[in-house]
């Protein structure tokens, strides 16, 4: 068999960003990314508030969310100032954390109508804070990308997403244990295979299964090697094209057929409206399969109609297999209280298992932190229609709106276990990252708290 190093791939994504624009497995060894290289670093800057503990500053947070959902803004208020001279984006885990949620905290009274918002602790001056106290331990100056406006665009947001699946095993674990399922639910018969995937990003998680494709292929004489077709949803078709172009530069390497479709989903237009056999140019001698990674919380709404709109009509197109990825929290409660709590622990666990992976003068755990703190200001800071991340639980929502939906849970093989455990020993050896089954699912979590559910459905 030959051999794949996704940091190739990886690598040419990343200048292309820069510059612009039994024979079923995977192996583990095609994701291999370098992510403990740090000589590019800013020099460490150490903790500056070293006054409370972490346990204090956790009740604290709870304490300042608690007077908040009783309006006691003028508490709230005082405290946040208290909890802003406690954090800091450069110090440990905890601080880290707490310097986010106090930003979200903030947001949350400044766009509170209820509220002066000229007695209440301003956002900017948390971020000068934080600047201030940096630049006194060090001559490295708070990065540019926590100084300035927060930018949400799809580039950024594309950006943010390719770091976090470098540093950490979350989404490569959601890649190659939906990969497994893919191969494994449409054998070498097949001649025609036809890919829907929601929000592609990057593209990433394709080349390792085009390998396993061909390699497999080279072990089964009888069959050739299928052809390939990826349909791919996004928000920005510049984006989209340069995905689908390095994609197939990649296969044209392995002497793969392939077919790339951009498909820019608008944000006027309802994801269901999309998926149809016509709009998609299915056809009848393909092999479907459907993968939503880290998509289907942005289809929950305060009403679950459109959700189950969007799963029952991928169940009509009959896919071989439908691979789904999520979160795993309860982000979506509609009691502020229960869902900062919710947050402040599964953010909490998310730091502490960067912190354990990465040094702290990493800069990408600089970037992917702030951008899990954008998260962490939706989650706490807004509120209605306009509150995009809405996590839900794999037991309590997603395995039953999906078998109300009509699908079928299957179970995910022994080998894709070992693979997900491979993985982590490999690559992520701290003894932080557990894996558990569930209901034939997977789950990869930090310390006895699941993060991430990946599960296969027909």
């Amino acid at each position: 068999m030959g051999s794949f190093n996704s940091s190739h791939i990886q690598q040419e994504e990343k200048e292309d960003h820069q510059n612009h624009p039994n024979n079923n497995n995977i192996s583990d060894l095609q994701l291999y990314h370098h992510h403990h290289d740090v000589s590019d670093q800013p020099p460490l800057i150490m903790s500056t508030s070293p006054n409370i503990s972490p346990t204090h500053l956790r009740h604290l947070l709870i304490t300042c969310a608690e007077l908040i959902s009783h309006l006691d803004f003028p508490s709230a208020n005082r405290l946040i100032s208290l909890l802003s001279s406690n954090s800091s984006p450069f110090g440990d885990s905890t601080e880290r954390l707490t310097h986010y949620f106090v930003k979200a905290l903030s947001f949350r009274l400044n766009t509170n109508p209820n509220y002066s918002h000229t007695t209440i602790c301003p956002m900017t001056a948390l971020t000068t804070a934080a600047s201030a106290s940096a630049s006194s331990s060090s001559n490295y100056l708070f990065p540019p990308m926590l100084l300035e406006e927060e930018d949400d665009n799809e580039e950024t947001l594309h950006s943010c997403y390719l770091t976090l699946n470098q540093i950490t095993p979350f989404i490569r674990f959601s890649h190659l244990t939906a990969n497994q399922a893919i191969l494994e639910s449409i054998d070498s018969s097949h001649l025609s295979i036809h890919i829907l995937d929601f929000d592609i990003m990057h593209g990433v998680q394709w080349p390792p299964l085009m390998q396993a494709l061909v390699e497999r292929s080279y072990n089964s004489p009888l069959h050739p090697p299928p052809t390939l077709r990826i349909t791919a949803t996004g928000r920005d078709l510049t984006l989209l094209l340069r995905t689908g172009e390095r994609l197939l530069r990649f296969a044209q390497s392995l002497g793969l057929a392939f077919q790339f479709h951009p498909l820019v989903l608008n944000n006027a237009a309802r994801p269901s409206d999309l998926i149809s056999p016509s709009t998609l140019g299915l056809h009848q001698n393909e092999a479907l399969a459907v993968n939503c990674v880290l998509y289907l919380h942005t289809l929950v709404t305060d009403d679950s109609r459109d959700l189950l709109l969007f799963l029952q009509k991928i169940k009509s197109l009959n896919p071989k297999v439908f691979t789904v990825a999520n979160k795993e929290a309860n982000h979506n409660n509609p009691l502020f209280f229960n869902r900062f709590v919710e947050a402040l622990d599964h953010y909490g666990a998310v730091f502490e298992s960067l912190e354990a992976t990465l040094p702290p003068n990493s800069r990408e755990r600089l970037a992917v932190e702030e951008w899990l703190g954008r998260e962490v200001k939706d989650v706490v800071g807004v509120e209605g229609e306009k509150r995009k991340q809405r996590h839900e639980r794999y037991e309590t929502f997603w395995e039953v709106v999906l078998r109300r939906a009509g699908f079928e849970n299957v179970a995910l093989s022994p080998f894709a276990l070992s693979q997900a455990k491979l993985l982590l020993r490999l690559h992520y050896p701290s003894e932080g990252y557990q894996l558990r089954i569930l209901n034939d699912s997977f789950f990869l979590g930090w310390q006895n708290r699941p993060l991430f559910s990946v599960s296969s459905w027909h």
